[in-house]
């Protein structure tokens, strides 16, 4: 189980990951009261669309809420230019009771990340689990997406999985849905014509290929530079390099950690019941130093 991120987190966690923010008013404290429900344990990030047009009168709506339900109505707003506005950092009346099967899938990361998810019930609070980003567009099917703000839907996305340990820890894009795969008869967030797809599947396909990056890559940009035939590399350029190779060949992939760990879980949402693949290699050194020591002694003795 993952506990929500605190206000600093999640706005250092955006940040880091190339995102342009603005922080709504008071957005650290802005959320709906405890009686309504908990925010936590986290299990992933909602995507909507608005249903609204412009700015600061999607923001506002966001913040405030209306006479039906009160705000805030999300965490964040996704702006057609790529800003995301910060609406809240607490519980958020986003997602509302979707399906527990759902919810089960995206806890064990177990379905098809290429496919929508098909809710069939309403029966579990979806508030408590997702942060929420709701996307400026009217949701007609005609209204187009520009590239940037699905880019930011992205970051955003892989920001927060991130922030929670990412894929070595659990966290890949099947930790995203769309509000249209949690509950029943919704349609968000709904693909335009003459933009590009934010079809939750298109959307999870790019997370996972930022999630294979640095938290600062931008598409399109090159890996570092290797160095010329007989041309020595620096301390610092071999250490980039093996970074690089590291976290691309590892990324995706999730290690069990073993039972005898000081801090091993048994909860597979717990980061601690998995371990990153430096993890891994620095437990293999140093159990083969402990069995190489434990053979020298032993034949020490044997020679005495």
């Amino acid at each position: 189980m993952a506990a929500p991120l605190s206000p600093d987190r999640l706005l250092a966690a955006l940040r880091a990951e190339g995102v342009t923010v603005v922080e709504h008013k008071s957005w650290r404290t802005h959320e709906r009261p405890a009686s309504t429900g908990s925010f936590g344990p986290i299990n992933g990030v909602m995507l909507h669309h608005t249903v609204t047009s412009g700015t600061s009168g999607s923001v506002a709506l966001c913040y405030t809420g209306h006479s039906q339900l009160p705000g805030p109505l999300c965490h964040g707003v996704i702006d057609k230019d790529g800003t995301v506005y910060l609406v809240s950092a607490g519980r958020a009346n986003h997602a509302g009771r979707g399906d527990d099967d759902v919810l089960r899938q995206v806890q064990d990361e177990s379905y098809d990340r290429d496919k929508l998810l098909t809710p069939n019930e309403a029966n579990t609070d979806g508030n408590t689990r997702f942060y929420g980003f709701e996307c400026v567009n009217l949701g007609d099917g005609r209204d187009p997406w520009p590239p940037v703000q699905r880019d930011a839907m992205v970051r955003v996305s892989a920001a927060i999985l991130r922030a929670y340990g990412g894929p070595g820890q659990g966290w890949t894009a099947r930790s995203v849905i769309g509000h249209k795969e949690w509950q029943p008869g919704k349609v968000d967030p709904r693909t335009g014509t003459g933009g590009v797809d934010v079809s939750p599947p298109v959307v999870r396909r790019l997370v996972d290929e930022r999630l294979a990056h640095p938290a600062n890559w931008t598409a399109g940009t090159s890996a570092p530079t290797p160095p010329k035939e007989n041309e020595d590399m620096t301390e610092a350029q071999m250490a980039k390099l093996a970074d690089l190779v590291v976290d691309r060949l590892l990324a995706a992939d999730k290690f069990d950690a073993p039972a005898d760990a000081a801090d091993y879980s048994a909860d597979k949402k717990n980061p601690r019941h998995y371990w990153s693949g430096r993890s891994v290699f620095s437990d293999l050194v140093t159990r083969v130093r402990h069995i190489d020591k434990t053979l020298t002694a032993l034949a020490k003795k044997l020679e005495a």
